[in-house]
């Protein structure tokens, strides 16, 4: 086609007037079948036919264009002679865009090349061309195409930017302000109609994340409309254009805005997971419990005041309830000295504006209208609590002076009418929040001490030592070294003490003695702190000699501990026979033992073999019943840690043993579990005996009780063992857990024995034994607030192992669900919709915390039952299928049974993890792909149900908690074929949600969102 035939045609459509109709039918004989105009250079086409006609001859220069190009050249040459657009000519245009022959994308770009702002018309013309499609902008092409759309938008909001500039400036000459005023208002109108649409800000959104170099110049013409404002002096234009502007401004964080719940006063699953740290993990870091609360806060859209009121209140609470003794202790040495920490470290998250000082004391003001509970606790701990914790927390910069001062007043006048403990004891008792306040210091001051050279001064060291056996000092001690995180290294200086006792050169007795008293109590307070606080304290990181210490070898193969099976055939159990033999004579004479030159470590490691050996003979009537209590006086008579090791064995040696052959090894148990009334002790002895018996009872008490044998322990300073022996006799553990958990829902929360009854049960039930059955609890429920207070609560709990529990609920039990028709019904709202929430809570917290590697040390040494090995059940070879994907295509026939339409693995649909590079050899990330899969195949299948509805739910969860600022975590193993299935459901097909479920940094996951959004 010539172009002087173009030129004729539409020369010929003017004179004779044609139609746009008449001319686009005509046009048609000039274009192949099929073809559009985008193929045509339009904005180049627009900017010659609104520019000078001196600029016209250069579209004649290049060669290059295709004559489609020329058709449009030519029809736009006509439309521009004379000082305006010519209507006829340009209503060809208008045509061709109605009858969609061109794309948005190209007349935007078109549009926004044009720059002589200075032609009032010609800018006017532009704009009611944009009017036609600016508000129902689409796309129904490629991803491709729907990406040059949100660049094409970018242009087009860049160019009305700078248009509205042109003309605000314009006022600053005091030129004909009428007529700008006009082109002004055009143009802010136009601008508010394409920012009033979340879908064209979506598309910008993506834009912005496509070409980072086209933001930041609408960000330069943004700052430049802000500076010419100044001179705009009509009020209505000047509000219009800063709504214009802050909605610019709200493009690229409209994702993170949310409101926060505001009809809640009451938060169970905060004051469950502060009350299960305090509980349960008092040694723990502060960070992961920090962001594990931060998870909740968002996820469960807390304001912050409520938040620290409710971890105050649990606080609080467990003060009231915690058992006397050490327990209390450590409950008060977290109250006051490590949720403070946590709050400093809260502070530095990011608030809004809101300055989290404030809501620290807004929080307090709440809390002192709890008075019943501050009372309660005031009264257990014998002191004004609060007043001391906000103290505490004025010196951790979370409170300012004057409100301390004021909260302090408001609380002391409080006071004045609260029931007083009148007995006359209560008076002399010291109160432990501020002897757990002092001891925090001392800490610091022992661990100094403890640097020291021991070889120097060990007479000093031992005073040191027997000062912290007094008393409940050992305790307190403790208890402020697990709450500010030192314990461990506490723990480190004691085993280094240990250690130096091995080394002896040429003393006398006095050396000796001393020698003999540093290791007993550093090996009985070793003892003590694994009892208390867990073994996993005590273990070092490996030593680059690869010498072990001598505690940590003997605690890890010959310590009872909760959960462990002891060998009393060990080889630890079996030293050198020379060595047992002299030992065995040594205890078994009237002879004093001797201190000097004996090797404390060595005697521990053969005691074992020797109580053997004593044991055969008393069996065999070689010994008498006279002769084993002088043996045992000998054994607990100078150094306890004899006592204890043997106390180790015979525990490991009565489990192996029948009912018939126990009688003679407890009866020595009972000999050794009596106190020794003599005088020729060592030093420190009564302190040592204390802590002696606490560390027998301790290991005796699972024994004693599968033994119904019972023995009375010296009582002196000790307590009974706290949250031990919870269960009920002759009850299956299935209906002590769904008893406990019903009273725990209709309580509303959560109680510190509730916590251990339930880690006992999760000990002994199993992994997903446990899950199954509180998931089961849960769908019974059928009242929407029971189901959510159901929801708060069973996160909580599941917090006692929070990783292995996601893998079972994500893994076993939801496939379950879905896959089998069955069971569809369990699923309907309410209690489907809190599984999904659930479901979605727990994914997301298991995956923050164990991509960080937080697992507790409570967790981590928990032994679980085999559950199915998830690399079974997802294979690594993505060429084959995984057990889930042949679940879902074994009943193809059957219409009730969802089914995949392919067997598909996992490399059959891409997702963002697998861009990412995201492991699959890890079962969490294993079973969140295959999970997604599934999801991808309901929404994909012909069957539609309660299962599909739970989708729903699952993903509209997802998008929740993701907008609360934790983007780009489980869905990114979202299959990218997914977005498209999932906006045809009615209420996910917003643009908000396609942005929320895309992973926006990859290239792919920003075309599958804007191919979604376009076509919305």
């Amino acid at each position: 086609m010539k172009v002087v035939n173009l030129k004729q045609a539409i020369l010929q459509a003017w004179k004779e007037r044609w139609s746009d109709y008449q001319w686009a039918i005509n046009m048609k004989k000039f274009f192949p079948k099929g073809a559009t105009w985008d193929i045509l250079n339009l904005a180049d086409t627009i900017r010659i036919c609104f520019s000078h006609p001196s600029s016209r001859r250069e579209i004649d220069t290049n060669p290059a264009k295709c004559w489609y190009l020329l058709s449009i050249q030519a029809l736009l040459e006509q439309a521009m002679i004379g000082p305006s657009p010519n209507p006829l000519i340009l209503s060809y245009l208008k045509y061709a865009i109605s009858s969609q022959m061109v794309s948005y994308s190209t007349v935007l770009t078109a549009i926004s090349k044009f720059d002589d702002f200075s032609r009032d018309l010609c800018v006017q013309s532009l704009l009611e061309v944009m009017d036609m499609f600016c508000d129902r902008l689409s796309c129904h092409g490629k991803a491709e195409e729907c990406i040059g759309l949100c660049r094409a938008l970018m242009s087009a909001l860049n160019w009305m930017l700078r248009c509205a500039a042109f003309y605000t400036e314009k006022f600053k000459e005091m030129l004909d302000q009428a007529a700008a005023e006009n082109q002004l208002k055009m143009c802010l109108e136009r601008l508010e109609k394409i920012l009033g649409s979340t879908k064209n800000r979506a598309l910008i959104h993506i834009g912005k994340l496509e070409e980072t170099s086209s933001w930041s110049t609408i960000e330069q013409s943004l700052i430049k409309l802000g500076e010419n404002l100044s001179s705009l002096s009509n009020l209505q234009l000047h509000s219009q254009a800063d709504e214009c502007i802050s909605l610019i401004k709200s493009i690229p964080t409209m994702l993170s805005a949310h409101s926060e719940q505001l009809n809640k006063t009451g938060f169970p699953t905060v004051h469950a997971v502060v009350l299960l740290e305090g509980t349960m993990n008092l040694t723990g870091e502060t960070q992961p419990l920090v962001e594990q609360l931060m998870m909740v806060k968002r996820m469960q859209r807390i304001p912050s005041p409520l938040f620290v009121l409710e971890i105050w209140k649990a606080c609080f609470v467990g003060l009231i309830e915690s058992p006397e003794g050490t327990e209390e202790l450590k409950w008060t040495a977290f109250t006051f000295l490590k949720i403070p920490q946590v709050l400093v470290k809260l502070k530095k998250y990011p608030q809004g504006e809101k300055d989290f000082t404030e809501d620290v004391n807004c929080a307090f003001e709440f809390l002192l209208k709890l008075t019943p509970l501050l009372d309660k606790a005031d009264q257990r701990c014998n002191c004004d609590c609060t007043s001391l914790l906000l103290q505490e927390c004025s010196k951790q910069g979370l409170l300012s002076e004057a409100n301390m001062t004021n909260l302090v007043a408001k609380r002391t006048a409080d006071r004045e009418h609260a029931p007083r403990l009148k007995s006359a004891e209560n008076a002399n008792i010291q109160p432990n929040p501020g002897l757990i306040l002092r001891a925090e210091p001392t800490v610091t001051n022992i661990l100094k001490t403890m640097d020291a050279d021991h070889s120097k001064s060990p007479e000093g060291l031992l005073g040191v030592l027997g000062h912290m056996l007094s008393g409940k000092s050992l305790d307190l001690l403790l208890a402020a070294a697990a709450a500010t995180g030192k314990l461990k290294s506490f723990a480190r200086k004691f085993i280094k003490l240990n250690e130096f006792t091995k080394h002896i050169s040429g003393e006398g007795s006095k050396a000796a003695s001393v020698r003999a008293l540093l290791f007993d109590i550093s090996f009985l307070m070793l003892c003590h702190v694994a009892q208390t606080y867990g073994s996993e304290v005590i273990l070092s990181e490996s030593s680059p000699t690869g010498e072990v210490p001598f505690f940590e070898t003997w605690m890890q193969t010959c310590m009872p501990e909760e959960g462990k099976i002891l060998n009393p055939d060990h080889p630890c159990f079996r030293p050198d026979s020379t060595k047992v033999e002299s030992l065995v004579a040594l205890l078994n004479s009237s002879s004093e033992m001797k201190l000097v030159q004996m090797k404390w470590h060595e005697v521990c490691l053969s005691i074992s073999a020797a109580i053997l050996e004593i044991l055969n003979a008393w069996e065999n009537g070689v010994l008498t019943f006279e002769s084993i209590q002088k043996i045992t006086d000998n054994i607990k008579g100078k150094v306890c840690s004899m006592a204890v090791c043997a106390m180790a064995w015979l525990v490991a040696h009565v489990r192996m043993l029948g009912l018939d052959e126990r009688d003679k090894s407890l009866q020595m148990i009972r000999q050794l579990a009596t106190s020794l009334q003599s005088e020729n002790t060592l030093q420190f002895y009564n302190e040592r005996v204390v802590i002696m018996s606490s560390i027998l009872e301790h290991m005796c008490a699972d024994v004693l009780q599968q033994t119904a044998t019972q023995i009375r322990f010296p009582s002196t300073g000790t307590d009974p063992i706290p949250y031990w022996n919870l269960l009920p006799p002759k009850k299956p553990i299935k209906e002590v857990l769904t008893g406990v958990f019903t009273k725990v829902l209709e309580k509303g929360w959560v109680d510190s024995r509730s916590i251990h009854i339930f880690d006992t049960l999760l000990h002994m039930g199993g992994v997903y034994w446990f899950c199954n059955n509180l998931v089961k609890e849960l769908l019974k429920e059928t009242r929407k607030e029971h189901t959510l207070r159901a929801v708060e609560l069973l996160y909580a709990i599941f917090c006692l192992d929070m990783h292995q529990l996601t893998l079972s609920l994500l893994g076993h039990i939801l496939p379950s669900l879905l896959t089998d028709s069955s069971k569809w019904h369990t699923l309907m709202d309410p209690p489907g919709k809190a599984l999904a929430k659930l479901s979605v809570w727990c994914a997301l917290s298991s995956y923050s915390s164990h991509n960080k590697g937080q697992a507790s040390a409570r967790q981590r040494k928990r032994h679980r039952e085999d559950i199915e090995d998830y690399i079974s059940l997802f294979p690594l070879d993505d060429t084959q299928p995984s057990k889930l994907m042949r679940l879902l295509s074994s009943n193809e026939e059957d219409a009730n049974v969802l089914s995949s339409p392919t067997d598909r693995s996992m490399s059959s649909s891409l997702s963002a993890s697998q861009l990412h590079t995201v492991s699959m050899r890890d079962p969490l990330n294993r079973v969140l792909a295959n999970l997604f899969l599934l999801i991808s195949s309901i929404l994909g299948a012909k069957t539609a149900g309660t299962h599909t509805q739970f989708v729903q739910w699952f993903m509209e969860e997802c998008v929740d908690c993701l907008e609360q600022g934790s983007r780009g975590s489980i869905l990114q193993f979202m299959p990218f074929t997914m977005v498209s299935e999932l906006v045809k459901v009615s209420t996910m097909s917003s643009p908000k949600i396609v942005l929320a479920i895309t992973d926006l940094s990859l290239p792919l996951g920003r075309r599958v969102a804007a191919k979604a959004i376009a076509a919305l």
